[in-house]
């Protein structure tokens, strides 16, 4: 079945001046704008096109990739403010409408904004809205503590960043063990700490237990071989410098650390540690 405002897979079945038609099934014959094709494009190919509804409401293709699909979040510019709404870039020709019923507080001109994008229900259009709360977080959040998953940072307060996780659900990611600014819109790879019995998930930027020590050991072997088989760098070593130089926080380090003492791999000494 062929989605709207999805990534699809479809068949080229004919060949026209201004471009190729696709077999787009329950949608019927969808148009792929001849700027979007190639001389090596023929019928009987399946091409990765995403479908939505152009200007006159007709089912089009394109072979560019937009910065959201339906059912994703996505942190977007606004191109233009206009009677109905505002207008904003999500990486294809047509931008996407977020009407002012659909804004939490007034967009403005070349501004970014998290902006939720799904299908309206009355005119089937592919809309976008500030009102995340209306599609987010509205299942049980099933996941593993520990489970990595991947997150945008859409707001923060003094306390903690807020995350969307999977296009899903809500999480805090605590200010106080992060070791380096994130801003609004940025996309990372994020660990659930806890689900809390409310359903709230504190989230962690480090992945648990031996998974992550393991990958960091190996870092930090190949930092010494480096930089000659020492770093002036051990356990009382300010935190900072600590994920300056590694990208960890302290506790991982020292944890780290102590692995590979007890593997023989270092010596730590009290002004750094020392390959043996």
């Amino acid at each position: 079945m062929t989605e709207l405002g999805k990534t699809n897979h479809l068949k080229v079945v004919k060949k026209v001046d201004f471009g190729l038609y696709l077999d787009g099934d329950n949608l019927g014959e969808i148009l792929l704008p001849k700027r979007y094709t190639n001389a090596e494009m023929n019928v009987g190919d399946v091409v990765k096109v995403f479908i939505y509804l152009d200007g006159e409401e007709r089912y089009t293709a394109t072979t560019d990739t937009p910065k959201a699909e339906v059912d994703q979040i996505a942190y977007l510019k606004v191109k233009s403010i206009e009677k109905i709404g505002a207008f904003l870039d999500w990486g294809i020709m047509k931008d996407i409408l977020v009407p002012f019923s659909e804004q939490k507080i007034s967009m403005e001109l070349n501004k970014y904004y998290p902006v939720f994008i799904y299908i309206d229900k009355i005119t089937e259009r592919i809309t976008g809205t500030m009102k995340l709360e209306k599609f987010i977080h509205k299942t049980p959040p099933l996941y593993q503590n520990g489970e990595e998953v991947s997150g945008m940072i859409i707001s923060s307060t003094d306390l903690a960043y807020k995350a969307v996780i999977q296009n899903l659900h809500f999480g805090l990611l605590y200010k106080n063990e992060v070791f380096k600014p994130l801003m609004p819109g940025q996309k990372l790879i994020l660990y659930v700490k806890k689900v809390r019995d409310d359903g709230k998930i504190d989230l962690t930027l480090e992945a648990p237990g031996y998974q992550k020590i393991d990958s960091i050991g190996q870092n930090i072997l190949d930092r010494l071989k480096k930089e000659g088989g020492f770093l002036a760098i051990h356990d009382k070593t300010d935190a900072e410098v600590i994920y300056r130089t590694f990208g960890i926080s302290k506790k991982v380090f020292k944890t780290t650390i102590g692995n590979l003492y007890k593997n023989r791999k270092i010596q730590i000494l009290p002004n750094g540690i020392q390959l043996v």
